[in-house]
């Protein structure tokens, strides 16, 4: 199955902290789907120095580049303008569960 490596970052304007909040609840109801699935197979915040919340980043399973977008297109911190800019890296898990697979 593919894996994938996304970067996205939030806005810089002043409200973009209270965007985030605010699309929080939503976000994680869909990630919640994602990890039931076993798609998520890590993810979390990006901290800024001083510990603010301002990206994402996940590490995921899907069947396809088109399974990915197709969670992009519904995901609340997209719809709701939190997310500003994405980068997706196709990877390869080498260890996972504390196991080596190379």
């Amino acid at each position: 199955m593919p894996q994938f490596m996304i970067l996205a970052r939030d806005g810089t304007d002043p409200e973009a902290p209270a965007r985030r909040m605010k699309a929080r609840p939503a976000h994680f109801a869909v990630i919640g789907d994602l990890v039931a699935a076993g798609q998520l197979i890590c993810g979390g915040a990006q901290l800024d120095d001083a510990g603010q919340m301002v990206g994402s980043y996940a590490v995921c399973d899907f069947a396809s580049r088109a399974d990915l977008d197709a969670w992009l297109a519904r995901e609340p911190y997209l719809q709701a303008g939190v997310w500003r800019s994405i980068e997706i890296v196709p990877i390869r898990i080498a260890v996972r569960d504390g196991k080596i697979t190379p």
